[in-house]
């Protein structure tokens, strides 16, 4: 689908910004020093990997190249490689053997949590899953008719109230049409918040009661 040859293009900007970032640093070095591995640590970071996993990936480079006796720049950018390998071979695939397993998608503002919901349930589409949407972030302005235009891209369901409408029972309502529905999975968009928002993680807290007392164990 063209829509879709789009995301793939998007995340090849994103996935060359990454590569220019760290060509960039190995460019700079000759051999492996203290400065490079905190370069590297400081690209990563940059590049929206996060600082406790880019933390964790260099001390692993780190520790391997000193098992090989790594001298060059070169050398390290393919250890670099081997871990972030290693690193995205051991996570699990989420757990979606419940009828219906619920995905609750939550994060600060901006992160991408609508766009990514979009392209989950294209994913599980794709392999024939039945799927439901529901717009639980009632609160910003146009949320609601964004996740409906991705239902409409991926072609599923969704589920929605009016905006300002409580989110849990948003969810509550999703949750019982997904398991009327036969459906597979049931993603679940929510506000963003930060954790220093009481009200905010509250009212996330309430969404996960709804979600345990209606599917227990899901």
């Amino acid at each position: 689908m063209v829509f879709f040859d789009k995301i793939k293009q998007g995340l090849k900007k994103t996935s060359d910004a990454v590569n220019h970032s760290l060509d960039s640093v190995f460019a700079a070095f000759v051999k492996v020093d203290d400065d490079l591995l905190e370069e590297l640590e400081e690209a990563l970071i940059l590049s929206d990997v996060g600082a406790s996993t880019a933390a964790k990936i260099v001390a692993e480079v780190e520790k391997r190249a000193k098992l090989r006796k790594t001298t060059t720049a070169d050398e390290l950018r393919d250890l670099l490689r081997e871990v972030l390998t290693d690193n995205m071979l051991d996570n699990q695939p989420l757990n979606t053997d419940g009828k219906p397993a619920v995905i609750l998608v939550i994060g600060v503002n901006g992160v991408g949590k609508t766009t990514s919901i979009g392209k989950i349930a294209h994913v599980y589409i794709e392999q024939g899953k039945k799927v439901l949407l529901a717009a639980a972030d009632t609160f910003r302005a146009a949320a609601i008719d964004q996740l409906q235009i991705w239902a409409d891209r991926a072609q599923v369901d969704l589920v929605r109230h009016e905006e300002g409408s409580d989110p849990a029972a948003v969810v509550f309502d999703a949750i019982n049409a997904g398991s009327a529905r036969g459906c597979d999975v049931v993603i679940c968009d929510t506000a963003g918040r930060l954790h220093n928002k009481k009200n905010l993680m509250d009212e996330l807290s309430k969404i996960s009661r709804v979600i345990e007392r209606e599917l227990p164990g899901s």
